[in-house]
């Protein structure tokens, strides 16, 4: 069996020689792939209010569907990770580019609940596959600059569903969500599976590159990863940002519509448009944006330090909702800011993983670590009962709260932490070598 992934560009299947254009191909290949799917996590805002409206089974009934697609999309990271890291990335995203498509397809068909959430876990799987893939692939195929080249895959997933929100909105309004879901999921698709064919696994050359101070100076199975302080720290914090950006993007349409603005015209730049699509359109732009700019911030500036700023930044957007966010503008300009230093958890957290627990299992580790966001989806469903009962502002609050938190043990617990791990795993290298030569 060829497990390599079909060879590397530039090299025969089993050289170590690597062209300077390789890594940058598979990077705009993951990213590709990333925007086709995008729609699954992204889109979704859309259709929740028109399949209310024809089956009136209510939001939090229908955004269970979504919190199940992100569950399925996380947790069974790992395993798709240990696929790609003993068979290469191709087979996995292939496989993945057929689950995308049946998603949205039984999506089109469901007449009731069941239905629907079996959709969303097959989507789940199909985008959980993709996704982790490319961002593992792209931390393998860029040991030094692992922030960027994360951000920059992570990116496609932000930014795609900004291409395609009208083009949904509008054929939602004019053809029905049935038409849309059909469609939209057979294009996807087919754009993944044709991206799937040019991708390869990184050369042994890359993933035995010289560590930098701040990486690890060996790799950590699974199962060393698990047994990490290090690992649960960054964790929790996962888990903290991740259930209030998870939370607005699943709900954003649904909280203008609250705020009775989602009609109302707003104005930026001499662009006017209805408030909620804006909204839209702009959280996945500034959401793309901000992942390859932070990632890029923290390979110079430290990823703790980094994640801490945007945190506190996201804070204070959520803050400003939670007094202001009835006013059409606002909610317009500070949730773009919002989800333009939200995006960055999807590059600085797997870019940490990687310089913490080096490149050999990057893949599967990423994996375990992305799963906390299965975790913070969790708390989409009751988000949406707690804004029926005491308003947006108090799940606006929440997610403050959440986001301090989480800048908090970064600074202060994971930063020391890591520096004590990278000193600890070089002297057991050096005394491991010293052994050896006596």
């Amino acid at each position: 069996m060829d497990t390599t992934g079909g060879g590397q560009f530039g090299a025969g299947p089993n050289s170590d020689s690597v062209s300077d254009f390789a890594p940058w191909l598979q990077l705009a290949l993951g990213v590709v792939c990333m925007a086709a799917v995008a729609n699954l996590q992204y889109g979704w805002t859309w259709f929740v209010d028109p399949i209310n409206a024809r089956y009136h089974w209510g939001r939090p009934a229908i955004q269970f569907a979504f919190t199940l697609f992100v569950i399925v999309e996380t947790w069974l990271v790992p395993v798709e990770g240990y696929l790609v890291d003993r068979f290469g990335p191709r087979p996995v995203v292939i496989a993945g580019s057929f689950l995308v498509a049946l998603a949205w397809i039984i999506n089109s068909q469901a007449s009731s609940l069941a239905p629907l959430y079996v959709g969303a876990a097959i989507g789940g799987i199909g985008t959980g596959s993709i996704y982790g893939t490319c961002v593992g692939n792209a931390l393998k195929w860029f040991p030094k600059n692992r922030g960027l080249a994360a951000g920059i895959t992570a990116a496609g997933f932000g930014l795609g569903a900004a291409f395609t929100v009208n083009p949904i909105k509008q054929m939602i309004d004019t053809s029905g969500y049935e038409h849309a879901f059909a469609v939209f999921g057979v294009l996807q698709g087919l754009i993944v599976l044709v991206m799937a064919w040019g991708l390869r696994r990184a050369p042994s050359s890359l993933l035995a590159a010289a560590p930098k101070r701040n990486q690890s100076a060996r790799s950590f199975s699974p199962a060393q990863v698990l047994r990490s302080p290090c690992f649960w720290v960054l964790y929790v914090m996962f888990v903290l940002v991740a259930s209030g950006g998870l939370t607005m993007a699943a709900n954003i349409a649904s909280a203008a519509t609250d705020f009775k603005i989602a009609q109302t015209p707003v104005s930026i730049f001499g662009i006017v448009q209805a408030a909620a699509p804006f909204a839209v359109i702009l959280n996945r732009v500034f959401d793309g944006l901000g992942r390859p700019f932070f990632g890029w911030v923290s390979d110079h500036f430290g990823r703790e330090n980094t994640m801490a700023i945007a945190f506190v930044i996201g804070a204070a957007a959520l803050l400003t909702l939670a007094r202001a966010g009835s006013d059409p503008l606002i909610f317009v300009l500070v949730t773009a800011l919002y989800f333009g230093v939200f995006g960055e958890i999807y590059s600085l957290f797997p870019a940490t993983q990687g310089d913490t627990f080096g490149a050999q299992y990057a893949t599967a580790n990423s994996g375990m670590l992305y799963t906390a966001k299965g975790v913070g989806a969790l708390t989409v469903g009751s988000a949406a009962a707690i804004a029926t009962s005491h308003g947006w502002h108090t799940v606006f609050l929440l997610a403050a709260c959440f986001n301090i938190a989480a800048a908090a043990l970064g600074l202060f617990v994971l930063k020391p932490m890591r520096t004590k791990h990278f000193e600890t795993t070089r002297s057991q290298l050096a005394a491991s070598a010293a052994l050896n030569e006596s």
